[in-house]
């Protein structure tokens, strides 16, 4: 069992290195800047007994010197990885009574045994680290548990005789199981006091070079500095629970401010209906809008000009048979490639008057028909949509009455977001689906 495990250690640490390497390439894929890798060093006392019970094989224990390090992968904020190697030296002797005061009859006096090596792959956990206002703590309690090998050479005393060595001075090797807890500071944004206590509990009883029956133990009660590795904030001191929060109160920053967003366009939306509606009232239904209209209050069925007063000379008898030349689509056509509107609004930009006004010239010269037809993308609601649209063929249709064209021979029509002509999945289909159609006839 001990050489399977002093096989699997080396196994278990490469395991550990794989999975680190995996789980930082998977946390800068997602942009994460933690840092999940650490190294500690550590000094304390080794003393050879255990206070938590259990048969000590000399009356007196002593206290040395004990020193290790470790390194460390944080797999989550509260759960991790650590390997562990300590050594130093382990002394007792008999030269106080046993316990209950029986007398003492062991054939070894005193020991001393040289810790060699001490490794093991321990399992950590962070009891306490949450703090619901903070995303990073300054304390945290954990706990740890493992299983890794020892090496240890051992010298014993008889009597009042110098010590010797135990098993022919060679070096003994036995599985350990180290126990054990401790608590943690933040001194630094990559810098931990690192304080803890482990007992280890040896499959054997040679530790001490006696036995009285029962495995032995050691303690070692430590204090270190941790060094995070790499850039960006410890994983280990990262707090996932006040994250959320902070993610849930930027969300309702950005809703609050969306509505307040949604709250601006509908008042804005509201003054542009207003503004096109007055723009194109027409009080006395002469198709002319009153801002246009040079003689308002025209009686209904008086036919009138482009300024809404009444012919002075017949109405031309309309051919039966209209001809459109090339020509004439040609001048359709730079209207609708020229024809802008502010963003949002039926208000036609300066640019576009000059094609306009070949379109209006066209329509008196030739006395042709025109059908205007206004459509939009699927941005917005149906009914926005849809008003938009038939506000802007009807600004087209005032502006070529303003140029003298005859109002009953121009239809304007809306259609909104009804007939598109490309994807609306796309900007450049969108911008091909808001347009306004000309067609003569």
């Amino acid at each position: 069992m001990k050489q399977n495990l002093f096989k699997c250690l080396p196994l278990a640490f490469s395991a550990l290195l794989l999975g680190g390497a995996v789980q930082a390439q998977d946390k800068i894929a997602e942009g994460s800047s933690l840092s999940t890798w650490s190294i500690g060093l550590n000094a304390g006392a080794l003393t050879p007994v255990s206070p938590l019970g259990g048969k000590n094989d000399f009356s007196k224990w002593k206290t040395d010197l004990g020193y290790g390090l470790y390194i460390k992968k944080q797999i989550t904020p509260y759960f991790s990885l650590r390997l562990d190697g300590v050594r130093g030296k382990l002394k007792g002797d008999n030269s106080e009574a046993w316990d209950g005061g029986a007398t003492n009859t062991s054939p070894v006096s005193a020991f001393e045994t040289d810790l060699s090596y001490s490794g093991s792959l321990n399992a950590v956990v962070n009891l306490f680290n949450i703090s619901m206002f903070n995303d990073n703590s300054a304390v945290q309690l954990y706990a740890s548990a493992g299983a890794g090998l020892a090496g240890y050479k051992v010298k014993t005393a008889a009597g009042s005789g110098g010590l010797t060595d135990y098993a022919g001075g060679k070096t003994i090797k036995e599985l350990i199981i180290p126990v054990g807890v401790g608590a943690k500071f933040k001194l630094a944004e990559r810098l931990n006091l690192d304080l803890g206590w482990t007992i280890n509990y040896v499959d054997g009883d040679n530790l001490d070079g006696f036995s009285r029956g029962g495995n032995d133990k050691y303690n070692y009660a430590y204090g270190g500095l941790e060094f995070a590795l790499g850039k960006g904030k410890q994983l280990a001191w990262h707090n996932p629970v006040a994250l959320t929060y902070d993610e849930a109160l930027q969300a309702k920053q950005l809703a609050t401010s969306l509505r307040s967003d949604l709250d601006a366009q509908k008042a804005e939306n509201s003054k542009l209906r207003s503004e096109m509606n007055d723009l194109l009232k027409d009080s006395d239904g002469d198709g002319v809008a009153d801002k246009l209209d040079k003689c308002p209050g025209t009686p209904v069925g008086i036919v009138v000009d482009g300024s809404g007063c009444p012919l002075k000379v017949p109405v031309p008898v309309i051919q039966e048979k209209v001809i459109i030349t090339e020509a004439d689509r040609r001048v359709v056509e730079d209207a609708i490639k020229n024809l802008e509107f502010d963003l949002g609004k039926a208000t036609i930009r300066q640019k576009s008057y000059a094609t306009l006004n070949r379109v209006a010239a066209l329509l008196i010269e030739k006395n042709f028909s025109l059908k205007l037809a206004g459509h939009t993308d699927n941005t917005g609601s149906a009914a926005l949509n849809m008003r938009l649209s038939k506000d802007r063929a009807e600004a087209i249709k005032a502006y070529l009455v303003s140029q003298g064209a005859n109002p009953s021979r121009i239809e304007a029509t809306g259609y909104g977001m009804n007939q598109p002509i490309a994807s609306n999945k796309t900007a450049a289909g969108r911008q091909k689906n808001r347009r306004v159609e000309f067609t003569l006839f």
